[in-house]
């Protein structure tokens, strides 16, 4: 279903559940949320490169993440002030937008002003620091994001997702980000 869940029902249809269905053997396997993370990176293969805000290393790609951010958030703000430490150890990072507060919010609008800024990676940049950009308005990805986040049940931000569609909710420091998608 939209937002990530997932129903189970019995093969003579008298029985349903909704949740995650786990694997029993020499480990727990969340079976559900392999299937989720399937599900996120197709959608997310989907998404053009262009429609989101990438902040490169300068020394070459060893993997990329998505991040689902909102500029009024403590925590994304928190990560943002990491970007170059990020972007050292080769993570690519590209944000897509996620203003927690909905469509026509103020984050929405702050958020859409930063994308259709003349450097929008100066303008997310200024505003994750807390200042503020010329409002402005253009044709721009931030409702579709906002969409695509409630799709793959995005609940906070940020969300950080690798390109197999591995959730990572919340912030991390850069290191620990690193190891959690398989860097050392």
């Amino acid at each position: 279903l939209q937002g990530g869940t997932f129903l189970y029902g019995s093969a003579d249809a008298r029985f349903l559940f909704a949740g995650d269905l786990y694997q029993l053997g020499t480990s727990l396997v969340n079976v559900t949320d392999s299937e989720r993370a399937t599900k996120r990176a197709a959608l997310l293969a989907k998404v053009p490169v262009k429609d989101a805000l990438v902040f490169t290393p300068k020394n070459g790609v060893r993997k990329s993440i998505y991040v689902f951010t909102d500029v009024d958030c403590t925590y994304c703000r928190k990560l943002h002030s990491e970007i170059a430490a990020i972007n050292d150890l080769g993570i690519e990072v590209r944000y897509l937008a996620y203003p927690r507060s909905g469509i026509n919010s103020e984050s929405y609008n702050r958020i859409v002003s930063a994308w259709c800024a003349d450097n929008p990676q100066e303008a997310l940049t200024t505003l994750k620091a807390g200042g503020n950009v010329p409002v402005r308005t253009c044709t721009n990805p931030v409702a579709d994001e906002y969409r695509l986040g409630q799709e793959l049940g995005i609940s906070g931000t940020p969300a950080i997702l690798t390109e197999d569609g591995q959730l990572l909710p919340g912030y991390m420091p850069p290191k620990q980000l690193a190891l959690a998608i398989g860097l050392n």
